[in-house]
């Protein structure tokens, strides 16, 4: 009767072990962990901190200057005020710091070539590096709500948290908007091997492409932007100050002439965000599973 070396066999156990590939999840876990750390560490945190901290110091002394009454009235106004015109272009920034070459930069760099070496999936890469730029971004934009929440405290008091539903309403309405256009990014991230032109293409269409088309559409096609995502952004500060109505008709003092503005509903606004959402990331994820690493 023959009896194993218990010493062997447990090392040889210990070799299969250490040998085993983690599942997808648990890679893409673990590669966005590492490149979240590498965000925390690099400048374009700093700059970001700085973008949000020089956000919240212009809006705190224009509202500490003037003391509108109009926003210092109750929480509700104070937020929207603050809150409600502002994270959009915190999460608008974040996400073309921190994802403008998230996947462009595989191809400029040359990276993405020895990391396709490697028993990762490029969908792993994709999800991971998508995780880490919402993580990134979320802190930026925690940050700027603890200015807003600051700022609501020093004018309030303590009264400014008896009612924190509608912010926690916006708040979330605030995140799905953050997934939406992130995975917008990633899209031109993607389709480009530069990311140069990556950044460039979205923040020109966010700063200014979307809103020219959103006045052509509105004046000379009068039709309402639904399909823009900065058109329905506006519904993450109607928790603050109420829906409004779909559509209104004035009258142009100056030229008499009707003017119809559209104004997005909730379920449209949600709707579009979740859209953009599921088509704009897997689209990308469409075209980087497509691209050739030479």
């Amino acid at each position: 009767m023959s009896t194993a070396n218990p010493t062997v066999s447990g090392r040889a156990h210990g070799t299969s072990a250490m040998g085993r590939i983690p599942p997808t999840w648990a890679q893409a876990l673990i590669l966005s962990r590492y490149q979240f750390r590498d965000y925390l560490r690099s400048a374009r945190f700093i700059l970001m901190m700085a973008i949000v901290a020089v956000a919240g110091l212009i809006l705190t002394v224009v509202v500490g200057y003037y003391r509108p009454a109009s926003i210092l009235d109750n929480s509700n106004d104070l937020y929207g005020a603050l809150w409600g015109s502002g994270v959009t272009f915190v999460v608008l920034f974040g996400g073309i710091i921190y994802g403008g070459d998230a996947i462009a930069g595989e191809f400029q760099n040359k990276t993405g070539y020895f990391l396709m070496g490697l028993p990762v999936r490029r969908a792993t890469v994709y999800a991971g590096k998508y995780l880490a730029c919402v993580a990134a971004t979320l802190v930026a934009v925690l940050v700027y709500l603890l200015i807003v929440m600051g700022n609501a405290v020093f004018y309030l008091g303590f009264g400014a948290f008896t009612n924190l539903s509608p912010l926690v309403q916006s708040f979330a309405i605030s995140f799905l908007y953050l997934l939406a256009l992130i995975g917008f990014v990633f899209l031109f991230s993607s389709l480009f091997k530069t990311s140069l032109y990556a950044v460039l293409v979205v923040a020109v269409l966010f700063l200014f492409g979307f809103t020219i088309i959103s006045e052509v559409v509105t004046t000379l096609a009068h039709s309402e932007p639904w399909f823009l995502l900065s058109y329905v952004d506006a519904i993450i500060g109607y928790p603050f100050t109420g829906v409004p109505a779909h559509i209104t008709h004035t009258t142009n003092p100056f030229s008499h002439a009707m003017v119809t503005t559209f104004n997005p509903t909730y379920p449209e606004g949600l709707a579009v965000m979740a859209g953009y959402f599921l088509l704009t990331t897997f689209g990308g994820l469409w075209l980087f599973e497509r691209e050739e690493f030479t």
